[in-house]
């Protein structure tokens, strides 16, 4: 178990932690109605009743059903409602279906939550004793984790289907910009150590720690901003054919993409839908919501490219993992408050994921550990590309500069934005 999921306690209580986090997603359900909990505005999306109850459901599945003797499943029938996508535990319901539980009610999912979290404390005294349990419960926390960030944008498309655009948060005034051209950076490249080493948390994808070869490069020094991105829109690039991928054209035909996620322009200004309502266009802010297709075009088009993974991780070396993330409350992407050195790229964590033009692949060494805990992440090796660095909706202990976030290529409901590399001089 260990070496399947890698998992050490970063620091802090475990009991604490699992306090906290358990707090933060509920919390996150607060400003909304039991309505808005309860809708599935795609099939890609979930409803926030289900988040809050699947994350209880991996608890019990996981941990309280090997570790407590004689353990009662709150519901029996959770265990299929609640499996995600773990074909080892059993059965499941659809995905696309979701939205369609109107039952159990809110208030039945927050007393399972509250159960599931007196049947884990017991167990929060005595983790050092079983290391199988800490690994477990720490995949759990970094598990829920995630699952906060995608209340967060399964809850922005949600109100974006609202003709109302109502606000999840209220609109504050916006960052003063700290405006900044474009540089790029030079990085010599060679032989590199990839991959995650030492202590703490890491998923599996993020191993074996590996030596790669990377050629000379240059990144750009800041992700693109919406106001580059206006650039590429207002030249056509939505109705340029020779700037996108084959399926990515496919994709923006089939999808009517004429413009970036949320976008539209109103009594002759452009605005974007956030989780604080539709608001200006800001040009300083890093582009979001951007698919691999639109942002491989975008770098066509900049005649550029996308870095790979290992070239953003060479970048990221040594760069503190600092940014605008969920902890700081602002739920969307903003310019940055200060600018780092000549030699060290802004914002590589925070604010957007960056699309990067690696293949979500296996490290060389790489094997998928036995049982359901094993499907984490191996099987989802196929037909996505790997984005780096977290997001305004990314709760800052969650992430590191080895993170390996994954998403297939047309989706753009996430946090998702880019930044520019091109070989060396």
């Amino acid at each position: 178990m260990e070496a399947a999921i890698r998992a050490a306690v970063p620091g802090g209580a475990l009991d604490a932690r699992f306090a906290d986090v358990r707090a933060r997603t509920r919390a996150l359900a607060a400003p909304l109605s039991a309505e808005d909990c309860v809708v599935q505005s795609m099939p890609d999306a979930s409803p926030v009743k289900w988040h809050l109850a699947h994350t209880s459901w991996f608890f019990e599945t996981f941990v309280l059903e090997r570790f407590v003797a004689g353990y009662a499943a709150f519901a029996p029938q959770f265990r299929v409602l609640f499996n995600s996508y773990y074909q080892g535990v059993g059965e499941r319901h659809p995905r696309p279906e979701r939205g369609l539980l109107t039952r159990p009610s809110l208030d039945d999912i927050l007393a399972y939550r509250a159960h599931v979290d007196g049947a884990v404390a017991p167990l929060l005294e005595r983790p050092g004793a079983n290391a199988d349990l800490t690994a477990l419960l720490e995949l759990g926390l970094q598990h829920e984790q995630q699952h906060q960030e995608l209340i967060l944008t399964d809850v922005l498309h949600l109100l974006s289907c609202n003709p109302m655009a109502p606000a999840y948060r209220t609109p504050e005034s916006p960052r003063p910009a700290v405006v900044a051209p474009r540089r790029w950076l030079p990085f010599a490249g060679g032989l590199v150590d990839i991959g995650h080493a030492g202590s703490g948390f890491a998923f599996d994808n993020e191993t074996p720690r590996h030596r790669a070869f990377v050629a000379p490069f240059a990144i750009a020094s800041h992700p693109v901003t919406q106001g580059e991105f206006l650039a590429f829109v207002e030249d056509g690039g939505y109705r340029r054919p020779e700037l996108w991928l084959a399926l990515g054209w496919d994709t923006r035909t089939a999808r009517g993409w004429d413009l970036p996620c949320h976008w539209r322009r109103q009594d002759g200004r452009w605005t974007t839908f956030t989780l604080r309502g539709r608001v200006p266009l800001d040009p300083q802010a890093p582009m979001a919501h951007a698919s691999y297709f639109e942002a491989d075009a975008y770098a066509r088009w900049a005649r550029a490219r996308l870095p790979t993974e290992f070239e953003w991780e060479v970048a990221a070396a040594g760069v503190p993992v600092e940014g605008n993330f969920l902890d700081d409350g602002v739920l969307q992407p903003l310019p940055p408050a200060h600018l780092p050195g000549d030699d060290a790229p802004a914002q590589l964590f925070g604010d957007v994921w960056e699309w990067t033009a690696s293949v979500y692949a296996p490290y060389p060494g790489f094997r998928v550990a036995p049982g359901a805990v094993g499907e984490y992440n191996g099987k989802f090796m196929c037909n996505q590309y790997v984005l780096r660095g977290g997001s305004c909706a990314t709760p800052r202990s969650h992430v590191r500069p080895t993170y390996r976030n994954f998403f297939p290529p047309e989706a753009r409901w996430q946090f998702s934005g880019l930044r520019l590399a091109r070989d060396a001089a």
